[in-house]
């Protein structure tokens, strides 16, 4: 199914009627423009929602926990308050970017020696096993209370109300969540809460959860010491106890979140900013430096010479992830190695510009599956959000603890167990993660608020859209709309390794045939769709008329909305 997004790695094979194949040679739709404010997410009804939020008077900061609360309940399977999240701010009265980190971390009492004693040589991607502290409340909390206007019963009071009355689900969304309906029904508590008599809502049925909007009012009520210390954290905690889980009442307790200094690389005159790990963000970067010196705009959109060089450098770039990428609490990354021109310079060495690598040992800088969603927002004020949620796979652990109306998200899964390694499972530590907001300045003012959410895909999607508006000149929305090229098989941070014949490349309907057979005979496996092409929302501050231009991912179900 080419070009079909409803879930990040893995779509379910829906029927060809809801194939949406990227490639067609006029735009999915115009540019949204507007003049004192975008909300641009992947469900219509969670940016309204956000987009009321600024009407009412409230920030940036303030319509995107509103956005990502109301998506915590319209697109459940891809994030909510059981995962983690992460952000990339500015702020237009310091005219400064912050960075906010916030990932839980595994619990105290679970280590490497409790999978020997299992015989398990992995960790399992559903269950108990695979969960860290949520850390999105926290990430709520620490963004409101240095930046938000509104307080959280204002905030949360959208999604409350579209919790108990009922919201219709839209078309991607409810196809997803029928086809994992078999799963949800295997824990009771995950039933009860997302089943409608065993199945999973049908496209305009309306759905109720009104577990999730008491956990909602609770944090509304009392904030986030709720989901730390009291009601939520007891009832997650003495779930796990009966449940073969290790979380204790400490985990959540000691849960912070920790703001960071987001990096950056320049490219053709824009800065490029990601945050550093334990996220993949500074892929995107080490791509970028290696395609630089390149003269991408005369080789052609799309374009066999330039799509080889894209998927070279993604193998360098995965090669650096899988080793070096891990917690900086715990691991030394050489973040500003990683992302040095005088790195890639090195590294552009190792690229044959008419062969595939089949084997790519990481560099030396010292001398794919997940359910996310990516929302961002400018207000009238300037104030840029770009935020980033996810449970990781699609509903994370597959367990609703009790009656607290979420899952749990399973990104404990992409520890490593090998002891060597920097991302090895240890206690308290957090996992990589694969989920990246990012934004780009000029001259040292916001140019572009951006996201391309998706696993593996999440750099290749900024890398492909910065190339799209920088490159080859397009619009906002056409950067998203254009086909998109997904290179998969490279090492992991979990220790799995490259896949044989150096992976593959999985194009869109919108690459030619040509370029595809020209593909192969550089040695590349190319198929065709089967697998995700990431979800993009971006927004584009225009200077020079003082407006805004909003773009959404043609492959979901959102909306870029202003006014």
């Amino acid at each position: 199914m080419t070009g079909f997004v409803a879930a990040d790695d893995k779509p379910p094979e829906y029927p060809a009627t809801y194939d949406r194949p990227a490639g067609n040679p006029r735009k999915s739709r115009s540019a949204v423009v507007a003049k004192h404010g975008i909300v641009a997410t992947s469900e219509p009804l969670a940016a309204q929602v956000g987009l009321d939020i600024l009407q009412a008077g409230g920030n940036a900061v303030d319509a995107a926990i509103a956005t990502n609360a109301m998506m915590g309940l319209v697109e459940p399977m891809s994030n909510g308050i059981g995962g983690d999240l992460f952000v990339i701010y500015w702020d237009s009265k310091s005219e400064k970017l912050y960075g906010l980190n916030a990932s839980g971390r595994s619990p105290y009492a679970l280590n490497r020696e409790v999978f020997l004693e299992k015989e398990l040589t992995m960790i399992p991607g559903k269950g108990p096993l695979s969960w860290s502290v949520p850390g999105c409340v926290d990430g709520w909390h620490e963004l409101r209370q240095r930046f938000g206007t509104m307080e959280f019963n204002q905030i949360l009071a959208p999604a409350i109300k579209y919790a108990e009355e009922g919201f219709p689900v839209s078309e991607l969304i409810s196809m997803y969540w029928q086809q994992t309906a078999p799963a949800l029904a295997e824990h009771p508590d995950t039933a009860k809460t997302y089943l409608i008599d065993g199945r999973g809502p049908g496209i305009g049925e309306l759905f109720k959860n009104p577990y999730l909007a008491q956990s909602y009012r609770l944090i509304a009520e009392r904030g986030r010491d709720d989901f730390y210390n009291g009601e939520i954290a007891h009832e997650i905690v003495t779930f796990s106890e009966a449940n073969g889980g290790y979380f204790s009442l400490k985990d959540f307790s000691n849960h912070e979140s920790e703001w960071v200094d987001p990096v950056s690389t320049n490219y053709r005159g824009y800065d490029i900013w990601e945050l550093p790990p334990n996220g993949q963000g500074i892929a995107a970067l080490e791509m970028l430096n290696l395609l630089e010196p390149y003269n991408i705009k005369e080789m052609g959109h799309n374009s066999v010479e330039y799509l080889h060089l894209l998927v070279e450098a993604k193998k360098l770039a995965f090669a650096d992830r899988a080793r070096f990428y891990a917690d900086p609490a715990m691991a030394d990354v050489p973040v500003a190695e990683l992302i040095s021109k005088e790195y890639a310079a090195r590294q552009r060495k190792r690229i044959d510009p008419n062969k595939a690598a089949v084997e790519v040992p990481p560099g030396d800088p010292i001398l794919q599956e997940g359910d996310t969603i990516y929302l961002c927002v400018v207000d009238k004020e300037g104030n840029c959000c770009s935020l980033i949620q996810s449970n990781y796979a699609g509903f994370g652990s597959m367990m609703v603890p009790g009656d607290v109306g979420f899952v749990l998200q399973n990104r404990g899964a992409l520890f490593s167990l090998d002891e060597s390694h920097p991302n090895r499972l240890e206690p308290h530590k957090r996992p990589f993660h694969t989920i990246i907001p990012a934004m780009a300045t000029k001259d040292g003012e916001p140019w572009l608020v951006f996201g391309v959410m998706g696993g593996d895909m999440q750099p290749q999607g900024h890398v492909q859209v910065l190339v799209n508006m920088i490159d080859f000149g397009m619009d906002v929305q056409s950067a998203g709309d254009a086909a998109r090229v997904r290179h998969a098989g490279s090492a992991q941070p979990t220790g799995a390794p490259m896949q044989e014949g150096g992976g593959r490349v999985i194009v869109e309907s919108g690459v030619t045939d040509q370029v595809v057979e020209s593909l192969k005979q550089r040695g590349h496996i190319v198929v065709r769709g089967g697998t995700s092409f990431g979800g993009y929302q971006a927004i584009m501050i225009n200077r020079d008329y003082g407006t805004l231009s909003g773009g959404t991912e043609p492959r979901k179900d959102g909306a870029a909305v202003g006014y």
